[in-house]
């Protein structure tokens, strides 16, 4: 079982099983060339393989792991599986509920206590029998797009263990890129399961708001969605079918059912694309913009129409979504004892104070402003079947820093605006890999759609995943191997406790 192991060191490559994704393997299930136990004996190998240098896992539990897959392995061996994920290796990432997990939020000011019961997205995989190998590592909270906690340290990107690999579901995300697990929780509260995946160059999804229950709900409210990352679109289809539903104890969902997800192959011909070229703070890295750019003109030569856009009041939504996202800081902080806020992220406890300076008809007023926005972008999505923009406009940067060292910006939220937006508006968004920078460094493409349409995004998120396989990290190509086999092979780790 071990044999694809580098016996003189961590090898740099995932194998062969570390790259396999739900079809395959659940078609090498059912004919017995492989059992759930060796892929999930495959998975936390890989995970203790990459841990001590990326740092993407705040818990692994291998004993409930292999548990889990030895059951899975008997339904298997019976032809009755679960559903079509039973038996794939799962990461959740560290702020959502698990049941006998403790959920540490990335904060040393948290209960360490096991749970009683699971978050309803967790439910609804356990209940697919999806296979728990841990938990992804968070800044605290999830507060913000980088992944740097007091409690578990820096996480590391693999393409390059010197930058961020963004945040705030920075571990799934290196969980994903590294082979750790087919499925991959995380959360996006302003771009923080596409901010990463972005960064090292994987899938992510932020579906419509409400699709995916959320119980308890996040400090931060209603910008906050639940969903998939992954090495393929078809992954990440999978794993949303199976986490969408109604949950009565999420009131903020609406009161519909939702079909199963059917997720084939999309003609452009006819499609009306509209271009979201400019972010609402800064500009594009030429390598990002002239990425897109290749991706549009292979679009439009495939039948699409393209139309270069602004969002509507795209110079006010900076000012909104902070009056959404810091008093969300300032909820938190309100439930922790003070005594014990020294122990707490400075940036967060600053970003808190901020919040607290807000008045109640200031933050009012944003609600209003966010709601005329979602209009606007619900009838922008009505005259095109796509919005298309960058996921992130730069490159993955420095770890251990909120924002570029010496781009003069003064927080996240202003490198992160091709992905706030679309938290206020509530639209889902699919990130796909582009190509590589100069550097190295992946490049991300997001695809917006209607509210209520993941079916539709995904279905284009697909069919240019066709257009492109080399750039999927299941492809044959390189995995980001290159700057982690130095690194892997250096010794060096990089837990700041």
């Amino acid at each position: 079982m071990n044999n694809y192991l580098n016996a003189s060191g961590p090898s740099p490559v995932a194998s062969e099983l570390n790259r396999l994704d739900v079809k395959s393997l659940t078609a090498a299930y059912r004919n017995g060339q492989l059992s759930p136990v060796e892929i999930t004996q495959a998975t936390l190998d890989r995970a203790a393989e990459i841990q001590a240098a990326l740092n993407p896992f705040s818990f692994l539990d291998p004993e409930n792991a292999l548990e889990a897959a030895r059951a899975a392995e008997r339904r298997w061996a019976k032809g009755e599986p679960l559903s079509p994920i039973d038996g794939i290796p799962t990461t959740l990432k560290d702020i959502v509920h698990v049941e006998r997990w403790a959920v540490r939020y990335g904060s040393l000011t948290t209960d360490p206590a096991p749970l009683r019961q699971d978050a309803p997205s967790v439910a609804r995989l356990r209940k697919a029998g999806a296979i728990f190998i841990g938990q992804t590592t968070t800044p605290e909270f999830g507060w913000k797009a980088v992944t740097d906690s007091p409690a578990f340290g820096v996480t590391r990107n693999p393409w390059d263990p010197a930058r961020s690999p963004g945040g705030s579901s920075g571990g799934a995300a290196v969980a994903a890129a590294c082979g750790a697990g087919v499925l991959h929780l995380g959360t996006d509260g302003g771009g923080s399961i596409r901010i990463p995946a972005s960064f090292t160059g994987i899938v992510g999804h932020k579906p419509s708001y409400g699709r995916v229950a959320a119980h308890p709900l996040s400090s931060f409210g209603t910008v906050a969605h639940i969903g998939p990352m992954t090495r393929t679109v078809g992954d990440a289809a999978a794993m949303l079918d199976i986490m969408s539903g109604r949950d009565l104890r999420d009131w903020t969902q609406a009161p519909v059912s939702h079909r199963s997800l059917n997720v084939s192959r999309l003609d452009w011909r006819g499609k009306r694309i509209a271009y979201w070229k400019e972010p609402c703070v800064g500009k594009v890295d030429f390598s990002v913009g002239a990425a897109i750019e290749g991706v549009l003109k292979d679009l439009e030569d495939a039948g699409a129409s393209i139309a270069e856009i602004r969002l509507p009041d795209q110079d006010t939504l900076l000012e909104v979504f902070y009056r959404h996202w810091y008093v969300g800081a300032a909820n938190r902080l309100s439930s922790i004892d003070p005594a014990r806020w020294s122990a707490l992220d400075p940036g967060l406890l600053h970003a808190a104070s901020v919040g607290q300076g807000y008045s109640g008809v200031e933050r009012m007023a944003a609600e209003i402003c966010r709601a005329r926005f979602g209009a606007a972008m619900d009838g922008l999505l009505a005259e095109f079947d796509f919005v298309v923009s960058p996921t992130v406009p730069i490159l993955p940067f420095e770890a251990g820093h909120q924002v570029p060292p010496g781009s003069g910006l003064q927080s996240w939220v202003e490198w992160s605006s091709f992905s706030f937006p679309i938290n206020l508006s509530q639209q889902p968004a699919s990130t796909v890999p582009c190509g590589l920078a100069g550097d190295g460094l992946p490049i991300g493409m997001q695809i917006i759609g209607a509210r209520g349409a993941d079916e539709d995004v995904l279905r284009a998120a697909l069919s240019y995943e066709e257009m492109y396989p080399h750039r999927f990290l299941n492809s044959n190509r390189a995995w980001p191997c290159r700057s982690e086999r130095a690194y892997l092979c250096s010794g060096e780790t990089t837990r700041e406790d």
